[in-house]
């Protein structure tokens, strides 16, 4: 609501700073809207896990990728705390994907790329945000989790590969808190 300075004489300063500092209120989902939406991405997530990949054929020889996006397998990797970024290095890491997984729920929430894995999540990076509002969405419904991240260390060094293998990866599992995935599971935590 915008007012114009002869306006703002017919309301008390405190009726215009309440009107200023109006907020839309935050919908927060319901624990049981949260459980469906969970065990939804989950199912999909484990059917894609298990199925086999369809293999295309070829009349001619097509150069294979650096590595197939069927060949990594997110809840299979070794998991590191959230917290690894803070510390001590010495380099800024090497090039490699990511998955941010709740390995309580059979979850993968993110995929990402880096070219520097020790730099990526120290600055600004909208996934810490999401994680914050899911961790504590959980807490108010006294869920547990176990959100944690897994480095996958064959990474193209080259950015375009790299970023390729990355989206190929974050279609296939359609983690919810990336972008591209928000069609399918909207975008309760950002």
């Amino acid at each position: 609501m915008l007012l114009t300075a002869n306006q703002l004489d017919l309301f008390s300063q405190l009726e215009i700073s309440s009107v200023a500092t109006y907020r839309k209120p935050v919908l927060l989902m319901d624990e049981k809207t949260l459980k469906s939406w969970k065990s939804k991405i989950s199912i999909y997530q484990q059917q894609v896990r298990t199925r086999e990949p369809i293999q295309q054929a070829s009349l001619f020889e097509i150069p294979k990728s650096h590595v197939e996006p069927d060949a990594i397998d997110p809840f299979s990797l070794s998991l590191s705390s959230l917290s690894f970024y803070r510390s001590p290095v010495d380099n800024p890491g090497q090039a490699c994907l990511y998955f941010v997984i709740d390995s309580k729920s059979n979850l993968l929430l993110y995929v990402g790329e880096t070219c520097k894995s020790n730099h990526r999540w120290k600055g600004v990076h909208d996934c810490k945000s999401y994680i914050e509002n899911y961790l504590d969405l959980h807490y108010q419904y006294d869920l547990s989790t176990a959100v944690n991240i897994a480095f996958w260390w064959d990474a193209p060094v080259k950015t375009r590969p790299r970023q390729q293998l990355e989206l190929a990866l974050i279609k296939k599992w359609k983690s919810p808190f990336n972008k591209e995935n928000w069609k399918h599971w909207s975008q309760p935590f950002g």
